[in-house]
């Protein structure tokens, strides 16, 4: 953590136009460019991308080039500008497959549970796009597999944590003895103990529901970030990626 290297400088400004371009054009701007669930009608291939230069509020983008600073700056020493940049953009797609997968999983769990129900699928496609129906249904499918169904298929992910949760992966393996400090916990926990941890909360909160930061928050992209941080990291380390730098 220290002097900002030109790649996450050029990451930084390019995550900066895009949340002001949000701010300045509003919706239309925020549709085009969040990753949607891939058969919603905003869904569009590009956004496997573009979702990670997308942030939904001021803190949202502050904490995360925060932590693509002082996180991503020595990983960029460490692996070259252009090993990085491949890293980065693997983790944040590798991020929104996994998120998407996961979206797949709800959104085809409760299709189906509709259909035993005896529900069509003109009534349930209009059920997914406006989240009306009849509330007969719930004596055989629950509320809760019906809302998480919806949320699946007309909530957006938007910012880059998926890429960072990467990036933090990865600097615990290459510094793991670097000492860190959770908001929560005023004392220093080193790198190989707190990212751990983290990424051990995101999981419980995705597997469970019960989110321990607050609603709206993409736990399993956050963990596929990670995973695909992993077995690049894990990869690249069994086979002396100091030896083999591309740039």
């Amino acid at each position: 953590m220290g002097r900002i290297t030109d790649t996450i400088k050029v990451l930084i400004i390019i995550n900066v136009i895009f949340f002001a371009g949000t701010m300045l054009v509003g919706d239309r701007i925020y549709q085009l460019f969040s990753l949607w669930f891939f058969q919603n009608d905003n869904f569009g291939i590009w956004q496997i991308v573009t979702h990670m230069f997308m942030h939904g509020s001021f803190m949202h983008i502050l904490f995360n080039m925060y932590a693509l600073w002082a996180f991503g700056s020595p990983i960029e020493q460490m692996l070259g500008k252009n090993k990085f940049i491949f890293f980065y953009f693997s983790c944040g797609i590798g991020a929104a497959i996994i998120h998407s997968l996961v979206n797949y999983y709800h959104v085809e769990s409760g299709y189906n549970a509709l259909l035993e129900a005896g529900m069509n699928p003109e009534n349930i496609q209009q059920l997914l796009e406006t989240g009306q129906y009849n509330t007969s249904i719930l004596g055989s499918v629950s509320k809760d597999t019906l809302e998480v169904m919806f949320t699946a298929y007309n909530t957006p992910a938007v910012g880059a944590s998926g890429a960072i949760y990467g990036v933090l992966v990865a600097f615990g393996m290459l510094f793991p003895n670097v000492e860190l400090f959770l908001l929560f916990v005023p004392v220093p926990i080193k790198a190989k103990i707190f990212i751990p941890i983290l990424i051990a909360i995101d999981l419980f909160s995705g597997v469970t529901g019960y989110s321990l930061f607050g609603g709206g928050i993409a736990h399993f992209a956050h963990v596929g970030g990670a995973l695909f941080g992993f077995i690049m990291m894990w990869y690249w380390k069994k086979n002396q990626f100091e030896q083999n730098r591309w740039d």
